[in-house]
């Protein structure tokens, strides 16, 4: 059996560059559930796909201690 997928996004303070864009991504990512994250330099986002038994506040919070504040788009 699959877990429903569900998106969210997450705009990011303080990604300025490809390194930042990085972190913030693999930050995501190290969240268990997370299947996709794909961060925007320009629009300050990052877009991720996850299954339906991960929290957001989980996602977050794993940004926030790689250096980067994020809040629900």
């Amino acid at each position: 059996m699959f877990s429903k997928k569900e998106t969210v996004i997450l705009t990011v303070e303080g990604m300025m560059c490809g390194h930042c864009k990085m972190r913030v991504e693999d930050a995501a990512r190290s969240v268990k559930g997370v299947k996709k994250a794909e961060a925007d330099i320009d629009k300050k986002t990052v877009t991720v796909t996850f299954t339906d038994k991960t929290n957001t506040d989980t996602i977050i919070s794993a940004i926030k201690e790689a250096g980067f504040e994020a809040v629900v788009k």
